[in-house]
């Protein structure tokens, strides 16, 4: 994913699901331990990352694989 696609993503889970930025780093940490430090994760399993946890409900996860589609 690219950087700009990568921040709008990030605004959109801020935004429009309303999920903390500590939400998502959380997911971030979670998702990738060893690659934490990279600035432009997969969306994909962030996402699953973030159902996993119980940050997203299915219809908030089929929200962000619509969004993904678009983006």
């Amino acid at each position: 994913m690219t950087p700009i696609n990568y921040s709008r993503f990030i605004r959109f889970l801020q935004e429009d699901l309303s999920l903390s930025p500590d939400s998502i780093a959380m997911a971030e940490r979670a998702n990738h331990p060893a690659e934490s430090q990279h600035k432009y994760p997969d969306a994909s399993p962030l996402s699953m990352t973030l159902w996993q946890y119980g940050l997203v409900t299915l219809e908030q996860l089929d929200k962000i694989f619509d969004w993904l589609e678009t983006a």
